[in-house]
């Protein structure tokens, strides 16, 4: 059995970077389960994950984390309620490339929210990320009554993964200090 004190959880689309999320910043060497990709009219991967990916990183302070990816094929998501039990934060990752990245993002927030309410968004597959890009994110999740932090990310670059992963953390420090 894999201990550790604390858990995060990567959701999302087939292909926005969930295990790379998850090897970038692994300080041990990943689990994955891995499967050849049967729904290529989805996605054109090769493989994909199929129960889940696990790593872990150790903080400056010693806090260990557990990193825990998700499937991201809907026909796996009675998973994500079992990966996502005792979860301190979900990083939501979606795949700017995709037509239908607001609808993930819509699906992705319904399915994950119940879960935690410690979520952040991490915006993949941006060619030149900025700002304005983010702005149609914000913008629609403003519309829709939702104020998680947005973040652009390559998911194959440790600094981007960590920051996701420090606004999670950050968060729960911030909820769970005594009002004065």
């Amino acid at each position: 059995m894999i201990f550790q004190q604390y858990k995060i959880v990567f959701g999302g689309s087939m292909g926005a970077g969930k295990s790379a999320a998850i090897k970038a910043l692994s300080d041990i060497p990943v689990i994955e389960t891995e499967a050849i990709n049967t729904d290529i009219e989805r996605h054109s991967k090769y493989s994909t994950t199929v129960g889940i990916d696990y790593g872990e990183i150790v903080l400056e302070d010693e806090t260990k984390i557990g990193l825990y990816g998700t499937p991201g094929q809907d026909r796996f998501d009675f998973m994500w309620k079992i990966v996502c039990k005792g979860a301190m934060g979900i990083a939501i990752l979606i795949d700017h490339s995709r037509a239908e990245r607001l609808q993930d993002l819509q699906n992705y927030i319904n399915a994950f929210q119940s879960y935690s309410k410690n979520l952040v968004i991490g915006i993949t597959h941006l060619d030149q990320p900025n700002d304005h890009m983010l702005k149609i994110y914000r913008d629609w999740m403003s519309l829709n009554g939702y104020s998680y932090p947005v973040f652009a990310i390559d998911a194959r670059h440790k600094d981007d993964v960590l920051l996701i992963v420090e606004v999670l953390i950050a968060a729960i420090e911030t909820y769970s200090m005594p009002m004065l």
